[in-house]
């Protein structure tokens, strides 16, 4: 186990409270909700002309019906309880996609791209002793918002067949000893263990390209399985939380919509930053030693 970590995994698993401990005061003391909520800001403003950006190429080779179902599906990992409202509008914008002109694209491609580059400069904060080591060209920060959506086209252009596929075989059934058994529920756990995969997918490779330096594919997926696994939790809360106990439709009105992406968003952003956090500190324990790997976070000014 030690050598698949670091060298002072050891320590870490004989002292988990020390170090989630010290992960939170380093969190806190870089800003992390400070952060997050930049983060949350720009990609409420990015996802709907990223979703429209990718529909609009990936319907030339899928039907576009099939692509929404394909996203009001995993826009429930993203943004719980209110993905069918964001496909609607996504719809109808698609529907009057003939007047969009040359500047519209262009507003649309930029404004894609502004969650990537806050991120990115989000995670320079919490990676700052990498920064302080080796800084990324600007041109690759430019061009790597884009690579990234390229990325995430051809991911729900697979993700799309797969789930069809899966669906599909969820509607037979089984010759099981002379009874009949449907595979409705199979699917279901397959369909569900297989976004679950893919979100830890995304979250690690977010991981490995975000932060500035040589990146390590084993840190990266602790950050993506920590992530992961705490969004899990938190999104069945959200979902629950808007469905029984909140009253924001009662206050906001037509701003629900918008309100509880945005508070979806952030709480997804903290979490984001929290599992880069927690590689962060896998990495000072393995860069450091003695007194250096136990010192107090220096707290991030904004000033």
């Amino acid at each position: 186990m030690r050598n698949l970590f670091g060298p002072n995994v050891e320590n870490i698993a004989k002292h988990p409270g020390a170090f989630i401990l010290q992960t939170l005061k380093a969190f806190r003391a870089n800003q992390g909700m400070l952060l997050a909520g930049a983060v949350a800001y720009y990609a409420l403003l990015s996802i709907v002309p990223l979703l429209i950006l990718i529909v609009i190429a990936l319907s030339n080779l899928v039907g576009q019906q099939t692509l929404l179902d394909t996203l009001a599906r995993l826009l429930e990992w993203l943004v719980p309880g209110q993905a069918r409202a964001i496909v609607r509008e996504l719809a109808n914008f698609l529907t009057h996609r003939a007047v969009i002109g040359w500047l519209l694209l262009v507003t649309m491609i930029f404004f894609s791209s502004l969650a990537f580059t806050v991120l990115e400069n989000a995670m320079s904060v919490i990676f700052v002793h990498r920064v302080a080591i080796r800084r990324r060209h600007f041109l690759l920060s430019a061009v790597l918002p884009y690579c990234y959506i390229l990325c995430l086209g051809v991911g729900l252009l697979i993700v799309t067949f797969v789930s069809n596929g899966l669906q599909a075989m969820g509607a037979s059934s089984i010759d099981l000893f002379g009874a009949y058994v449907s595979l409705k529920r199979f699917s279901g756990v397959l369909l569900y263990l297989l976004g679950l995969a893919g979100e830890i997918f995304v979250l690690t490779s977010i991981y490995l390209v975000m932060p500035v330096g040589r990146p390590s594919l084993r840190h990266a997926l602790i950050g993506g399985v920590t992530a992961a696994l705490l969004w899990e939790i938190t999104r069945h809360v959200l979902v629950w939380y808007f469905a029984t106990l909140s009253q924001v439709s009662v206050v906001y009105g037509s701003l629900t919509t918008a309100i509880v992406v945005l508070f979806s968003l952030e709480a997804l952003a903290t979490l984001l930053l929290f599992g880069a956090q927690v590689i962060s500190e896998f990495e000072r324990f393995g860069a450091a030693a003695g007194k250096a790997a136990s010192e107090p976070p220096e707290p991030f000014r904004t000033g």
